[in-house]
């Protein structure tokens, strides 16, 4: 919005201004004018420059593996997440141009029309096979007939569909829901979990097959915006780390990985893929050529990222598991293309059984943390959100969460992978 982008520029010319008497600052100081960063040890790196700079905006992984963040799964904390969206307050979003986001003490339901999702009507299924979860079922929710989601059950046999994800619409009382899986319909009819349910209520099928082999696909998606050097010192620094703790903890499990880094139009580019392969140095080779540089305003092509990851990337339907970790601090456009284009690519996601595991960084504001938390819920995936703990870059919202553990992102990181390719 105007006030933040005005602060913005003030802060940067007083940080200019403090650069002529010295060139060597000291502590944790950034600031942002039109995509131009301030580091307070030194580093600069001005808009799509293409060369990293000398402080922590570059890549000298000076902050790399230092990273805290907090975890937090809305699907297993239902109860919190209905009453987050019950708590309707007469404030509303009303019409608010791209860039210009909503900062009020309105309640959180109103995201719901800003992004254009409504989670009301979940169907939680669990399938099992011989009693244990069965993966890579696919599963379809009608509605009197009529297909209106598809998902693809995970390693611990669970999927999540949605009735009218998209509009406030109410279930009629007499629609007739079935589910069908793998292309069999099922004679048990599910019970739908609404925001004022108690508790989920998983609905539970047993099929005689499912995938077995252990074989995982992990994505990261990267906005590569000014902003952004510290997480890509972080992926650059401890991804090969990362995955050699996943591969002793899950001994005889193909892993492969892929990047995708993004930016926005007008920049140097708008996205950047290397596809998935079994040789993690490569994809971390190709990590380390990248640096954060463009953006300019607050939005960047999120839209573009997910329909790039689609496109783009060989995901293996045969994967046992399917994984992207989506590192960003900023929110998608607010177009009403974007808005339809987000809608598309998060039912094809959850088609295809990819969990989106979004990772908040600092910048991110409430609409953004629950554009990303949709992201999760509709996917099966689950909220990563950095926090201030490591004293590490920009100031981090205190996420609209319960409970959680402060953890090193890395050991976080590690451990979701772990808990969903067991």
């Amino acid at each position: 919005m105007d006030m933040k982008k005005n602060i913005y520029k003030l802060v940067a010319v007083a940080a200019m201004a403090a650069m002529a008497f010295s060139c060597s600052m000291e502590g944790d100081f950034w600031a942002k004018s039109d995509g131009e960063y301030v580091s307070g040890e030194g580093g600069w790196m001005g808009e799509d420059s293409g060369v990293p700079g000398e402080g922590d905006n570059g890549n000298g992984n000076s902050n790399a593996g230092k990273l805290t963040a907090g975890e937090w799964n809305d699907l297993d904390n239902w109860q919190f997440w209905g009453q987050l969206m019950l708590s309707q307050g007469e404030e509303e979003v009303g019409n608010i141009e791209d860039g210009d986001y909503y900062e009020g003490n309105g309640t959180f339901y109103q995201y719901c029309p800003y992004w254009g999702f409504y989670t009301n009507n979940r169907v939680a299924v669990n399938v099992t096979n011989a009693g244990a979860p069965a993966a890579g079922v696919k599963v379809v929710l009608n509605v009197d007939g009529k297909p209106v989601w598809n998902a693809v059950t995970d390693n611990l046999g669970q999927a999540n569909c949605w009735i009218s994800l998209y509009k406030n619409a109410t279930l009629a009382e007499d629609a007739k829901l079935s589910i069908s899986l793998d292309g069999v319909a099922q004679a048990q009819a599910p019970v739908v979990t609404k925001w004022a349910s108690d508790s989920t209520t998983y609905n539970t099928y047993e099929v005689s097959k499912s995938i077995t082999a252990k074989k995982a696909d992990i994505a990261f998606f990267v906005d590569a915006t000014g902003s952004m050097g510290d997480e890509i010192d972080f992926l650059q620094s401890d991804m090969i780390d990362i995955f050699g703790k996943v591969e002793k903890l899950q001994a005889g499990t193909t892993i492969r990985s892929a990047a995708l880094f993004y930016r926005d139009e007008g920049d140097d580019y708008v996205t950047k893929v290397k596809d998935f392969t079994t040789n993690i140095k490569d994809v971390s080779n190709y990590v380390g050529k990248q640096f954060a540089g463009g953006g300019g305003d607050y939005p960047e092509a999120v839209h573009t990222a997910l329909e790039k990851g689609l496109q783009s990337l060989s995901w293996d339907e045969g994967a046992r598991s399917k994984i992207v970790f989506m590192l960003l601090d900023a929110p998608a456009h607010h177009y009403d293309n974007v808005i339809e284009s987000l809608h598309t690519s998060i039912e094809s996601y959850a088609k295809n059984g990819i969990k989106i595991i979004p990772v908040a960084a600092s910048g991110v504001d409430k609409p953004t943390e629950f554009m990303l938390r949709f992201f999760a819920i509709a996917t099966s995936g689950t909220y990563v959100f950095l926090t201030n703990d490591s004293g590490i870059g920009g100031d981090h919202i205190q996420a609209s969460v319960g409970e959680y553990e402060v953890e090193q992102l890395n050991d976080l990181i590690v451990r979701l992978i772990d808990k969903y390719l067991e």
